[in-house]
C-alpha cells in the first residue's frame, strides 16, 4: 500500500477515533457520563453544518459565525462533543449558583457546573490527543451552537462543542481573517 498527502483525509478520520476515545475515558464528576460525541467525516453533512452557521450569522450579526463555516468547510473530520446538564446530586457544591441540587433541579435550563466542566475536561483530553497526533484543531462553540440548532444530538443535549481537524500544509485555524461581506 502506497499512501500519499492527498490520502490524510482518511489517516485523519482514524485518528479521530482514537480521540473519540480520549473522550470516553476522560474523567467525570461523580463517575457519571453525561457526555456524549458524534465524529463527522462526510463533507455534505459538514457543508449543512456550514449552511447553519451561515444562517446563524445573519440572524445574529455574529460574523465569526461565518469565519468559522469556512473553516468546517475546509477541515477534514469534526467531533461534536455534548453534554446534557442534569443535576449531578451532589449535595450543596452550588457552583451552578443555586445554593443545592434540588433547587437548581427547579430550575431545568440551569447547567449543572459539573457537567459543564466535565465536557470541558473531555475536550481538553480530545485536543491533546489531536496534538499528540500533529493533527490540526480549533474548539468551536459556533458549530456547537449550529448542531444543536440541527437536532444532531437528543434533545436533552444542552451545551454543544465542536472540534474541527485537519492536517494539511499549513494550520487552517491560525491565519484566520475575519469574514466580510459587501454588504
Amino acid at each position: 500500500m502506497i499512501l500519499d498527502k492527498n490520502s490524510l483525509s482518511s489517516a485523519v478520520m482514524e485518528a479521530a477515533k482514537n480521540i473519540g476515545i480520549a473522550i470516553q475515558t476522560a474523567p467525570k464528576g461523580k463517575g457519571r457520563d453525561t457526555l456524549d460525541f458524534r465524529i463527522v467525516s462526510n463533507k455534505e453533512k459538514m457543508e449543512e453544518i456550514a449552511l447553519k452557521m451561515e444562517g446563524i450569522s445573519e440572524k445574529s450579526g455574529q460574523k465569526f459565525f461565518l469565519r468559522d463555516a469556512n473553516n468546517v468547510r475546509e477541515s477534514d473530520v469534526i467531533i461534536l462533543v455534548a453534554t446534557y446538564i442534569e443535576s449531578l446530586g451532589l449535595r450543596n457544591c452550588g457552583f451552578c449558583g443555586k445554593e443545592n441540587c434540588e433547587n437548581k433541579n427547579n430550575f431545568p435550563e440551569v447547567p449543572c457546573a459539573i457537567n459543564t466542566v466535565d465536557l470541558g475536561i473531555a475536550i481538553g483530553s480530545a485536543v491533546s490527543r489531536a496534538a499528540d497526533f500533529r493533527i490540526d484543531n480549533r474548539i468551536m462553540f459556533s458549530a456547537g451552537t449550529a448542531v444543536k440548532e440541527m437536532k444532531m444530538f437528543d434533545e436533552k443535549y444542552k451545551v454543544i462543542f465542536a472540534i474541527t481537524l485537519s492536517a494539511s500544509a499549513k494550520n487552517i485555524y491560525f491565519d484566520r481573517k475575519p469574514h466580510t461581506t459587501n454588504k
